[in-house]
């Protein structure tokens, strides 16, 4: 019988503190923000750096503002999924330009350079998923890559020298700071 992870109440939210199944309502999760970008990870580490980690697949929940990205231009080794979920965004994948209005999806099978920016005039909320079979370490080229591309560039959304190295891809973006989530972040569907 797989038991019933614990949660760790922090000062951002609730985190996952343990193995096993669980329930948890975004709206009471620790959220990280940055000026333009909110994302909940369905993930995390507690107070006393106990990190809850999903082996197989990684979900979380985006809230771009129009023009921020939600990542740097770049390909994993394993598939991602994208469902928009609110608002517009624009997926720029091998280096066109998509827009993508409210449930449309965006399939990425691993070796797809990608990203998705946020769209339009309201904020979009993206829910991504991806599998987790190379990502483990972001350690050598298993992992994927940050790529060069133009339109990437364009939107801000890309690097000028290719590299393996998150710290250099993301060196001009401030780091996310853990948040308690806001009224309004997330679309009100009732």
């Amino acid at each position: 019988m797989v038991p019933e992870a614990p949660f760790e109440q922090t000062e951002a939210g609730l985190v996952p503190a343990g193995e096993g199944w669980f329930v948890l309502n975004a709206r009471e999760a620790r959220w990280r923000h940055r000026e333009g970008r909110r994302c909940l990870a369905f993930t995390g580490t507690t107070a006393s750096d106990v990190e809850t980690y999903f082996p197989q697949v990684e979900v979380n929940l985006v809230v771009l503002e129009p023009g921020e990205p939600m990542a740097m231009y770049h390909w994993e080794g394993d598939q991602e999924g994208f469902l928009v979920l609110a608002g517009e965004a624009l997926l720029i994948v091998e280096g066109e330009e998509r827009p993508l209005v409210q449930w449309d999806f965006a399939h990425c099978p691993g070796g797809t350079n990608h990203v998705i920016v946020g769209a339009g005039d309201a904020p979009c909320t993206v829910l991504a998923v991806g599998a987790r079979e190379h990502l483990s370490s972001k350690v050598g080229a298993d992992w994927g890559a940050y790529t060069v591309d133009d339109a990437a560039l364009r939107h801000g959304a890309g690097v000028e020298h290719e590299t393996t190295d998150a710290d250099q891809a993301y060196a001009r973006v401030p780091m996310p700071e853990p948040t308690r989530y806001r009224d309004g972040w997330l679309p009100d569907f009732g």
